[in-house]
Order: C-alpha cells, then sequence, then structure tokens
C-alpha cells in the first residue's frame, strides 16, 4: 500500500485552501452588489435589502398608501421588509453551501475548522422567521377571503 508522503497531502491542502478562498472571494464579490427587491402582498409597498440584510430602499406603490390606515401601511412594510431579508438570507446561505460542504468534506484537525452551522445560524433564522412570516400572512389573506365571502 502506498501511502501519501506527508509533504505530497500539504501539498494537496494548500491547494484545497488556496481554491476555496478564491470561492470564497468570488462568493464576497457576488453578494457585495446583491440586493432583493420585494412587494408587499397587497402591492403597496416594495422593499429592497442587500447582502448583509440591510434596508436600502422602500418604495410606496400607486399611491395606495394614501388609502390605508397607519397599522394597515407598517404591517405591509414589515412584510415586505421581512419577506426581502429572508430571501436575501437563503440567497447567501445558498452561493455560500457548495463551499461549506466541499471543506466539510476535507479532512479536520480536532479544534480546526469551520463550524458552518454556527456562520449560517442567523442566516437560518431569518429565512425561517421570513417563511413563517409569509405562511401566517397567507393564512390570514385566505381568512380575510373567505369572510368577504360569507358577507354576500
Amino acid at each position: 500500500m502506498d501511502k501519501e508522503s506527508i509533504k505530497d497531502q500539504l501539498a494537496r491542502a494548500m491547494a484545497d485552501m488556496e481554491r476555496t478562498q478564491q470561492a470564497v472571494a468570488q462568493a464576497k464579490a457576488q453578494l457585495r452588489t446583491a440586493s432583493v427587491t420585494v412587494r408587499s402582498r397587497d402591492r403597496a409597498v416594495e422593499a429592497t435589502v442587500g447582502a448583509q440584510g440591510q434596508l436600502a430602499d422602500v418604495k410606496f406603490l400607486d399611491g395606495r398608501y394614501r388609502t390605508m390606515g397607519a397599522a394597515q401601511l407598517a404591517a405591509s412594510v414589515l412584510e415586505a421588509v421581512t419577506q426581502a431579508q429572508a430571501q436575501m438570507a437563503q440567497t447567501v446561505m445558498d452561493t455560500f453551501r457548495p463551499l461549506s460542504d466541499s471543506v466539510t468534506g476535507a479532512p479536520r484537525l480536532d479544534g480546526v475548522g469551520i463550524e458552518w452551522d454556527e456562520i449560517f445560524a442567523p442566516l437560518a433564522d431569518t429565512a425561517s422567521k421570513g417563511r413563517a412570516a409569509h405562511a401566517r400572512s397567507s393564512d390570514r389573506l385566505r381568512d380575510e377571503i373567505h369572510e368577504d365571502g360569507d358577507r354576500r
């Protein structure tokens, strides 16, 4: 059995690390200019967030906000922002996931390595909250449609 020499193992590990560093730099560059824009379900508000989830823009569309109560307008803004942040969080995780998968398969030394679950935890939480808010919003919309149908 011909075992790989320590020198060859180190050279392979260094080449893997260099490829990973290049892939991370490329992903960061791609995300540097990334943004997500989402409209609220009632189409009254449009929110844009950047790659770090920061609010970049809010637009009030078609003058609909003029006839909305404060609570309804606030809910529309919150919905659009939350959904945009959730989509961006998912985009960031999807961008870095191939890197985490390739690094996860590499041999590890005890106490050395990247804890991807810890790094992605805030993003996964944001994406999860966005999905939950979207589901609640869908349920509320279905209830309102159902109630409107009962009034006839």
